[in-house]
């Protein structure tokens, strides 16, 4: 990172699945504009200095633990198979979609992922990096959210995700996530959302990378340690579930559905 604080906008736009856990950007309930030409295309330079955070990032913790050398190529091979990736991203709304950002990152580690296996590296170590990635970036903006201990009591990102769902459910973009609103019970949750289709799924399947996606699902519960809204899911799609069930309640510990070893150690 530069020494430059990110600010919450670029906060929640560099933390790759932020958008699953805690969205609050726009999903409006109105149909999108058709795309005239390729939305990733005609945004490129602003796409990229969205993720640009997140690439120095990475960039940083591949240094520390496999040198600069390596830290160096892997970074200029990772923007050129991005750019190389933008224009197949598939169309979801570009900008009326907020998980837009979402996909945008994910074909973001799909390229390091691509990279790094180049270099000898295995998915554990790929996926190590890039969950440690969506850790720092959080720790590093938690003190510009402001938003602490309050988002999952808070009816605000309830009434958005309510929103979100009723938009999906017209499914006007079959490479889309679908998802239901689903209402807390007063006692062991304070709302929930199950995901039952997930765009990052179908991306990543289509481009050969089934075994990416569970490590980008984990960077959900860094953001949502730094938010305190106690993130516990039991399943997804991603290790096969026939959905992804997040059910958020402030003040306690997060559950993943799975621990990778390197959370172990």
């Amino acid at each position: 990172m530069n020494r430059r604080q990110l600010s919450r906008r670029e906060f929640l736009r560099a933390s790759a699945c932020a958008a699953a856990g805690l969205c609050l950007g726009a999903c409006a309930g109105t149909p999108a504009a058709p795309a005239s030409a390729n939305y990733y295309v005609a945004n490129k330079t602003r796409i990229i200095n969205d993720l640009d955070p997140i690439l120095r990032q990475m960039r940083k913790l591949t240094a520390q633990s496999h040198g600069e050398a390596l830290a160096a190529t892997v970074a200029g091979e990772t923007m050129a198979e991005f750019e190389r990736l933008l224009p197949q991203l598939p169309y979801i709304g570009g900008d009326r979609n907020s998980l837009t950002d979402t996909l945008v990152h994910s074909a973001g580690a799909l390229s390091f992922y691509r990279v790094m296996k180049t270099h000898g590296q295995p998915v554990q170590e790929i996926g190590r990096l890039l969950y440690r990635t969506i850790e720092a970036l959080s720790i590093q903006s938690s003190a510009l959210s402001g938003l602490n201990g309050q988002m999952a009591g808070s009816k605000a990102p309830q009434n958005q995700f309510k929103r979100m769902a009723e938009a999906s459910q017209k499914r006007l973009y079959p490479d889309d996530w679908v998802l239901a609103f689903v209402e807390g019970d007063g006692k062991t949750f304070d709302f929930g959302v199950d995901y039952t289709e997930c765009g990052l799924c179908k991306f990543n399947h289509a481009q050969d990378a089934d075994e990416l996606t569970p490590f980008l699902c984990l960077g959900d519960f860094p953001v949502s340690q730094v938010y305190d809204t106690g993130l516990v899911r039991t399943t997804t799609i991603a290790r096969g579930g026939s959905r992804c069930d997040f059910r958020f309640k402030s003040g306690r510990p997060i559950q993943m559905e799975w621990t990778p070893d390197f959370l172990k150690e």
